[in-house]
């Protein structure tokens, strides 16, 4: 006769490995579980090995890792009327893993909706230029309103970047124009203090070699001086030892030289007669051989 026992037993094998799958749930230390037994919320559970009453519980995964999501482009109006597309990423993390599960049903879709429109408060409050020029303070008013909001769902806003901010049509080509204009001014003045340096530096090199001239002239005419002064120095010592007699010879070997010449004019010092007569003078005083 065919027994039963085996299958029996076979069969309550798998319904207890199946118990034991539906039971046992491994939990990442990055997540959590929103444990509800018969619709009651028992709270949170993990991270490791949770065990669960099939049927009986039920279990939500809430990710406990920093998330970033995209806001696709929105067109926003401006405190001075002007239309412009704007498109951000948001970053969060939830920090409160129940709330999230029980105080909002969609987390994701309400704040992406709450960014929404946000994004159209701040931006209408703010214009056209401050827009364009003040993104970092758009992205602290985005986080701070954002983070108001969602914080009653257990979820903190890190962070807001705005990507890109698109200005209407006629405002990009007016500031192309203003661009353009901007460079050809900096072209113009890099230009004009190119030139000045150029010119100033033309001015010192000839004052410089205005001022080396000078002084080489200068420092020439020292010299000159110089060897004028000991040339009459030396001129003055030796004529410390030249006597009447000697100067008398002097002046009549240039009468010589002038005898010699063509010339029908001649100027004599007076101080030649009186040398004259020393020498002659002398002269008859030496004594005769």
């Amino acid at each position: 006769m065919f027994s039963l026992v085996p299958i029996l037993i076979g069969l309550v094998a798998v319904i207890i490995f199946i118990f034991l799958a539906l039971s046992i749930r491994i939990v990442p230390e990055y997540q959590r579980l929103i444990v509800f037994r018969l619709g009651r919320s028992i709270g949170e559970r993990g991270p490791g090995m949770v065990l669960l009453i099939p049927i009986v519980d039920r279990a939500v995964i809430v990710d406990l890792r920093e998330q970033v999501r995209e806001i696709p482009v929105q067109t926003s109006i401006t405190q001075d009327n002007a239309p412009i597309s704007i498109d951000f990423l948001w970053f969060y993390k939830v920090f409160d893993a129940a709330k999230t599960v029980m105080e909002v049903s969609n987390f994701e879709l309400a704040a992406q909706g709450i960014a929404t429109t946000t994004l159209r408060s701040v931006i209408g409050s703010i214009p056209l230029d401050g827009v364009l020029s003040e993104r970092e303070q758009i992205n602290n008013a985005l986080r701070k309103r954002l983070d108001e909001v969602t914080e009653r769902w257990g979820v903190k806003v890190t962070n807001v970047e705005i990507r890109e901010i698109i200005p209407p049509r006629e405002v990009q080509e007016s500031m192309n124009r203003q661009l353009a204009a901007e460079r050809n001014r900096r072209a113009v003045v890099t230009e004009s203090l190119g030139t000045r340096e150029a010119a100033v530096n033309v001015a010192d090199g000839e004052k410089q070699a205005v001022i080396l001239k000078a002084e080489g002239a200068r420092e020439a005419q020292l010299l000159n001086a110089e060897g004028y002064s000991n040339a009459l120095e030396k001129i003055y010592s030796v004529a410390k030892t030249v006597d009447s007699k000697t100067i008398t010879l002097k002046y009549f070997e240039t009468l010589k030289e002038l005898g010699a010449s063509p010339a029908t004019k001649y100027i004599f010092p007076m101080e030649f007669t009186s040398l004259l007569k020393d020498f002659i003078e002398g002269r008859e005083k030496e004594p005769k051989k």
